[in-house]
């Protein structure tokens, strides 16, 4: 396993929150602190730094202690543009991101992740799970959003989205990716609306 000072943990918290009434979904209550704040504790004792990427609100993040870095692409561009602030701000040559509405990462996320980052030589590790499918068959499940990556790959992500990419793999064909299945579906449950959120208030 790498020295945890060698990776910096992102808690992306830069989007509109519409799904849930455009409210700064990080900034939500939950089980007596933010959303964004229950990501941080799990993700701290996994990285060697943390920072979280915000388009708004920015003094209320700042005051939870650590850097906060707004997107340098304008327009609330997406995760994506997230993952490049971050790659392009971070110290450390890896760069593990979270989002802000996802409280229940799994405690061993980075460790799993740069286990196949380094075994197969990756660019990029991201977690996977397994859930049911509209037909209710199990199919594999991408979690892009919970990856890790070499801020290395910056230049090839900066190409995909000048070209005008967005999605959060579309720039995968020009790296090579590590997968990891995780078993606990729930660990990468995000909350997206406000009924979610009351649902999942009781411990």
């Amino acid at each position: 396993m790498t020295a945890l000072d060698d990776i910096t943990g992102l808690v992306l918290a830069g989007g509109r929150g519409t799904r849930m009434g455009h409210v700064d979904k990080g900034l939500q209550a939950f089980r007596g602190a933010s959303m964004a704040q229950h990501v941080m504790r799990r993700l701290a004792p996994q990285v060697g730094a943390l920072a979280i990427n915000a388009n708004q609100n920015l003094a209320t993040y700042a005051g939870f202690g650590v850097p906060v870095w707004p997107d340098r692409l304008t327009g609330f561009e997406g995760p994506l543009a997230g993952l490049a602030t971050g790659m392009a701000s971070c110290a450390t040559p890896l760069l593990v991101t979270a989002p802000c509405d996802s409280p229940f990462l799994p405690p061993d996320l980075v460790a799993r992740l740069h286990q196949a980052l380094t075994a197969e030589g990756a660019d990029l590790a991201l977690a996977e799970t397994v859930e049911p499918g509209p037909d209710g068959a199990p199919r594999i499940q991408p979690q892009p959003v919970f990856a890790l990556v070499r801020t290395a790959a910056l230049p090839r992500l900066e190409a995909y989205l000048a070209g005008g990419g967005r999605r959060m793999d579309g720039w995968y064909a020009g790296i090579t990716v590590a997968r990891v299945r995780f078993d606990d579906a729930g660990a990468f449950r995000n909350i997206n609306t406000l009924d979610e959120l009351r649902q999942c208030e009781p411990e």
